[in-house]
């Protein structure tokens, strides 16, 4: 059990300095990890966990904790989000003191401005990966393509969104 708690802190604390640009930037990597290195759950299951993670209230990284428990219990759930939110914490509060000196200095506009499509690009990626893992079917893949064009184009509630997605994938499954 020690082994595995070892190994889901040095991952977590590893993708805690890599979420640049927030959490759902490293959803890529963490589901590689999770899913093909570690072979601690499936890429369905880690789908499932994704979406159980955005329907909670809170922050949109709940599934750090999900897989912690889901690989070794209250253990794991402690150490996963101890070494994912404790790292990027302390950078975020050393960095912002830094960050609000030069507040008035033109190359931090153009840095802020460069990493836009950096995030956008992970971000994206992320989308695609909880996608494909989820779309088993056609049919479920037109679900998915049906809800983000309803999340991207209508003033929806994310929750509604959620909902429609799950009624339809019932039904279509």
């Amino acid at each position: 059990m020690s082994g595995v708690l070892i190994a889901l802190a040095l991952l977590f604390t590893q993708l805690s300095v890599m979420a640049f640009g927030g959490g759902n930037t490293i959803l890529p990597e963490m589901q590689r990890q999770v899913v093909q290195n570690h072979h601690w759950m499936s890429a369905q299951e880690f789908s499932a966990l994704f979406a159980l993670a955005q329907a909670a209230p809170g922050p949109n990284m709940m599934i750090v904790p999900l897989i912690g428990w889901q690989v070794a219990g209250w253990a794991g759930l402690l150490v996963s989000s101890l070494a994912k939110f404790g790292p990027s914490s302390l950078i975020t509060l050393i960095v912002m003191g830094g960050w609000k000196r030069y507040k008035d200095k033109p190359w931090r506009r153009l840095v802020q401005g460069g990493l836009v499509p950096v995030t956008v690009g992970l971000v994206l990626s992320s989308g695609l990966l909880i996608a494909k893992a989820s779309a088993t079917s056609l049919a479920l893949g037109g679900v998915i393509a049906l809800c983000t064009l309803l999340a991207m184009n209508k003033k929806i509630h994310p929750l509604w969104v959620l909902a429609v997605g799950a009624v339809l994938g019932l039904a279509l499954a």
